[in-house]
């Protein structure tokens, strides 16, 4: 047994996703006694999770990698980076940064631990330490990402995450419920299911029937669903549906938002309205059965919040056709929406398809669309004055006894607005990072609310 534990820096970049591939393996270095840090200062080794999907973040991970090898000198990386190509066909990581010690692809758990045993030997069997039930997680205590299925059997056009993330996987039900069930154990008061393709959980394996506590379950979203809905409920907790696509199949567990099971919000990736770009973008989707869809859900669950990301300047996009999608955000009424201007991705189809748009016309279309979109947003805010809501709370003030920041379930961490909690009314109420509050909705401001607990 050596004196001091191995200590490995660690940096995690990207999306929700790419977060619980670094929490798969930070638990696996801690159950064989390997030390992590966030600092490469004093470190034997750093493991840089990367991203690779657009031009912004490609320089981010190599910046990263670049301070990385620096600072320390031996790097092994990972992540979707990995997987990408140079323009003579070879591994762009290696190219940029040929010292690195190993470079893995995504949801590369086993390789990126054999890559760490080669350069720095384990210092402890792994089945005879302990570790928490629900493993190492980057987020606050109090909510956590669940990843049910990787890759996509999608080809949109603007989109290489296939190629990096490969086909379609769905993870056993079973095993995604005992995750959920180990979390929500260790304290967890939120649940966000997350993938590349959230309705599609169990198309790839023909929705097979797997066994949970004994009991049959169709690996399927709506089985899925209710039988997290049943373990939330259970613990007092939220379950969160991120890049749900609007299949018809959603529509059966509108329901269950509507009953309080599963929070009444989605996280729908539209991209665009009009149908000749959803075509050219080769979505699976027309604008106007989405319209259609949205209407749908709204009448099966009014309280139901809507989130989505869309694509400014598409190729080709015509004047008409963006036009087209400002009267659709404008129409569907979406209460979170943002937007990115169309940029060439390396490998992706799009990249040849004719009528390219120049830089600056793509980047005001998408300032156009968030002028539009903040306004729908910001006028379905106001709606809210006067309501009084279930808010969790993520930070509290002075022993929470002077307010706080939190979040109702209209709003997922990160990317939505938040509550700005004021001192709560009753001198016997007190916040809790990790707890709910009740509270009544006294302002609006900008993408936030501001709310009085009682």
């Amino acid at each position: 047994m050596q004196d001091k534990a191995p200590t490995i820096g660690f940096v995690s970049l990207g999306c929700p996703k790419a977060l619980t591939d670094s929490e798969r393996i930070l638990t696996r270095l801690a159950a064989e006694g390997y030390a992590t840090s966030k600092t490469y200062e004093g470190a034997d080794l750093v493991i840089v999770n990367t991203c690779g999907f657009i031009d912004e973040a490609v320089k981010e991970s190599l910046d990263a990698i670049g301070e990385a090898l620096a600072d320390n000198g031996r790097v092994v990386v990972t992540g979707c980076l990995g997987v990408r190509r140079g323009e003579d066909g070879g591994n762009l990581v290696r190219q940029v940064h040929p010292k690195v010690l190993a470079v893995t692809g995504p949801q590369a758990t086993q390789e990126v631990m054999d890559a760490v045993h080669a350069h720095l030997p384990r210092p402890h069997d792994p089945f005879v330490d302990l570790l928490p039930p629900a493993g190492i997680k980057l987020t606050p205590r109090h909510y956590a990402y669940l990843k049910i299925s990787e890759g996509c059997n999608h080809g949109c056009t603007f989109c290489i995450i296939p190629s990096m993330r490969g086909k379609l996987a769905s993870r056993p039900v079973g095993e995604v419920l005992d995750e959920a069930r180990a979390l929500f154990e260790s304290g967890v008061k939120e649940l966000l299911i997350v993938s590349q393709d959230t309705s599609a959980y169990g198309v790839d394996l023909g929705y097979r029937t797997g066994f949970w506590d004994g009991r049959p379950v169709k690996t399927r979203l709506l089985d899925l669903c209710e039988r997290l809905g049943d373990l939330a409920d259970a613990h007092g907790a939220w379950v969160r549906l991120h890049y749900v696509y609007p299949y018809p199949q959603v529509d059966d567990i509108v329901p269950l938002m509507a009953s309080g099971r599963i929070l009444p919000y989605l996280d729908v990736p539209f991209q665009h309205a009009h149908a000749d770009v959803l075509r050219r973008m080769k979505r699976p989707a027309s604008g106007e059965r989405n319209l259609e869809r949205l209407a749908r859900w709204r009448e099966l669950c009014p309280e139901i919040v809507v989130r989505s990301t869309f694509i400014a300047g598409f190729p080709g996009e015509t004047e008409a056709e963006f036009d087209a999608l400002l009267d659709f955000v404008r129409e569907a009424r979406i209460d979170r929406a943002g937007c990115f201007a169309y940029s060439p991705v390396a490998g992706a189809a799009a990249n040849d398809l004719p009528g390219a748009l120049p830089e600056a016309e793509r980047e005001a279309r998408r300032a156009r669309f968030m002028e539009v979109a903040e306004a729908v947003s910001v006028a379905k805010l106001r709606e809210r004055i006067g309501a009084t809501m279930q808010v969790l709370v993520d930070e509290a003030q002075a022993l929470g006894r002077r307010g706080g920041w939190g979040r109702t379930y209209a709003d997922a961490p990160e990317i939505d607005g938040r509550v700005r909690l004021l001192p709560p009314a009753k001198a016997s109420t007190t916040l809790k990072a990790g707890g709910f509050v009740r509270a009544h909705v006294v302002a609006s401001d900008g993408h936030d609310l501001v709310a009085q607990p009682v």
